[in-house]
């Protein structure tokens, strides 16, 4: 495996933070020409980087560690109550695998989630090349999984599969849908996946405590957070 210390990475100007109003981000990416095989895609979430489209990247932010990397414990999680409820409550629904999520059907649902769910982000608006270039660019180990009630799309999740876990990309789905959970059912629905392909862990990005759209994570443990010194389990 081609070691760290040979990985070319950048970082990019200081930005508006996407996640807590008034601060400043800086991100740092690997740079997109490097060859990056399963091993090392698994080594890099070991220690805190996301993809995004053919991007690999980490914040890099200034006077501020508020995102902090996170993933379940698969082999330890246990549904609870609520968790049984969004379950049998989305029982009529078909999660399928696919080879593509190219389609105008496609598109026209994560446009609809995005102007819904993030119309106050650098989401928004939805568009095409902006589509093509963050979900429709995958890597060999890339996973699509549909969600259909009655042949009707409502939701997709696309998460890349590790050596040792499955990592959650992106999920999108019917914004009317609320009363579903459907954003709680797929977690719940990849964590049973990496169950049975017996992978340890699901990361989930990165949990922000002061951020409602980012805190919501910490409700899936046993979960692991990326400190300085390593993964510690949250209390």
């Amino acid at each position: 495996m081609t070691s760290l210390k040979d990985l070319k990475l950048y970082t990019t100007s200081e930005h508006e933070c996407s996640y807590i109003p008034g601060k400043q981000a800086k991100t740092l990416f690997v740079d997109p020409e490097f060859s990056i095989d399963k091993e090392f895609h698994t080594r890099l979430n070991e220690i805190g980087f996301r993809r995004s489209g053919d991007h690999l990247y980490r914040p890099h932010c200034e006077n501020c560690e508020q995102c902090i990397p996170c993933r379940v414990l698969v082999n330890e999680f246990k549904f609870n109550q609520r968790f049984r409820r969004v379950m049998n409550k989305n029982n009529d629904l078909i999660v399928s695998p696919v080879d593509s999520i190219a389609s105008d059907e496609h598109f026209k649902l994560y446009a609809e989630y995005i102007n819904a769910r993030h119309s106050d982000g650098d989401m928004y608006p939805a568009s095409q090349e902006q589509y093509q270039s963050f979900l429709i660019t995958k890597r060999e180990d890339t996973l699509y999984l549909e969600i259909r009630h009655k042949d009707v799309l409502i939701g997709v999740m696309i998460c890349d599969r590790l050596l040792n876990a499955l990592s959650a990309v992106f999920t999108f789905y019917d914004p009317e849908l609320e009363k579903r959970s459907l954003g709680t059912f797929a977690i719940l629905w990849q964590i049973k996946v990496a169950s049975r392909l017996q992978l340890s862990y699901l990361y989930l990005g990165y949990w922000i405590k002061d951020c409602k759209k980012m805190n919501y994570k910490s409700q899936f443990h046993p979960i692991e957070l990326l400190y300085p010194e390593g993964w510690i389990k949250a209390k």
